[in-house]
């Protein structure tokens, strides 16, 4: 059982890692513009050695209005409880004031929601190890392997939106482009939170197992 447990944690504590590289750095996606080569992340792009905040508009409307009104709804849902007011109003939402922004906010939103359900995973599975009286009846095994497996819903989610906006319109915008290391170790975050909790849920079972083993 310890042996999954430690299993998983390595696993969840380098995806946590990952996530962190991917969101914070700026290469998504390389390609050549105006004969320069140049690079962008989910924050800010990059070329001629100087590097700008994020501003391309790849979420209009006008381009794909099936696919801006998805990205737009799961947006909103996902900035809901952050635009609030101090009387607990929720404010106009930024993608709605500005929907260039769309794609951005809504892969920013779940690498960061990712990251935050990794770690509170982290947290839970390194208490799996304890064993405090007061948490008897409460497998914390089984809620780290959750959080794991939540953590990789959204980094999917982030990944799913990134590639369909990138492929459908970054590919034809620029000729000579390519996927570059950031955008992969998302897909690599993304394996190891998935078997974080895969070893997690397999250590609940064993010792689910041995409890029903030992009470007879």
């Amino acid at each position: 059982m310890y042996s999954f447990m430690g299993g998983g944690l390595f696993c969840a504590i380098i995806g946590n890692i990952l996530i962190v590289v991917s969101t914070a750095t700026d290469y998504w996606m390389q390609y050549r513009l105006s004969g320069s080569y140049a690079h962008q992340g989910l924050w800010r792009y990059c070329m001629a050695n100087k590097c700008y905040m994020q501003t391309a508009s790849i979420g209009a409307p006008k381009l794909y209005p099936w696919s801006h009104k998805m990205a737009s709804e799961i947006t909103g849902v996902v900035l809901w409880f952050v635009q609030r007011d101090s009387a607990g109003t929720v404010l106009q939402r930024s993608h709605e004031k500005n929907p260039t922004n769309t794609y951005w906010n809504a892969t920013r939103a779940f690498m960061i929601l990712s990251g935050m359900a990794c770690f509170a995973g982290i947290m839970a599975g390194i208490l799996s190890f304890a064993h405090f009286s007061a948490f008897e009846r409460f497998s914390r095994s089984f809620a780290a392997g959750i959080m794991f497996f939540i953590s990789t819903l959204f980094v999917l989610l982030a990944m799913s939106i990134y590639t369909g906006v990138t492929l459908s319109f970054l590919g034809k915008r620029f000729g000579d482009w390519r996927f570059s290391w950031s955008y992969i170790l998302g897909w690599v975050a993304m394996l190891m939170t998935f078997f974080a909790g895969i070893f997690y849920m397999c250590a609940h079972r064993m010792y689910e197992s041995r409890r029903v083993v030992g009470s007879r």
